[in-house]
């Protein structure tokens, strides 16, 4: 009796679900090959599961396993999230705090992605955008160049202190 009904659970486990639900053993692959292939931080993981169909406590059963294997982690995350940021995209520290903060990821974490980047290579990376963009708009009155460069460092999440002081050194460069 008992095992006849551990086998038809079992079935019931295999069986695609109605409605676009996916089983727990189908998403439990699904969702393994989803973290393996990037890091991902909860939130995406939690979306994604709700996008399978997945109900709370299903998904919350999956993170605890996701988190036990290392699939997911999110301190890791952070640091992999603020090198590729700051490298290929050359973002600064304040929109990658933004960005990881709509992933609601702790203080502590991002604290810790953060620290993935170098000073020496924060700086020379704002100095030759702001020199890029400084050139890309030669063309303009120097108010409105210096408002271009200005407006496109900081949509970009370098800190103020950092634009006006390439901003000074550009003039200074251009005066000379």
């Amino acid at each position: 009796m008992l095992l006849n009904y551990i086998n038809k659970f079992i079935l019931f486990l295999k069986m695609p679900s109605p409605q676009g639900h996916t089983n727990y053993i189908e998403a439990k692959k699904k969702i393994e090959h989803y973290c393996a292939y990037q890091e991902r931080c909860h939130l995406e993981v939690i979306e994604k599961l709700r996008g399978m169909g997945m109900y709370s406590a299903e998904c919350d059963q999956l993170l605890g396993h996701l988190i036990q294997e290392n699939y997911l982690n999110e301190t890791r995350f952070a640091q992999a999230f603020a090198r590729g940021k700051f490298r290929i995209k050359k973002w600064g520290k304040n929109r990658i705090i933004r960005e990881l903060q709509q992933r609601k990821i702790s203080d502590y974490n991002l604290k810790k992605g953060l620290a993935e980047i170098d000073e020496n290579d924060y700086l020379e990376t704002i100095a030759s955008l702001a020199d890029k963009f400084w050139e890309t708009h030669n063309h303009r009155t120097l108010p409105l160049q210096k408002k271009k460069v200005v407006n496109a460092l900081y949509y970009r999440g370098w800190e103020s202190e950092l634009i006006y002081t390439q901003i000074r050194r550009l003039e200074n460069q251009q005066t000379t």
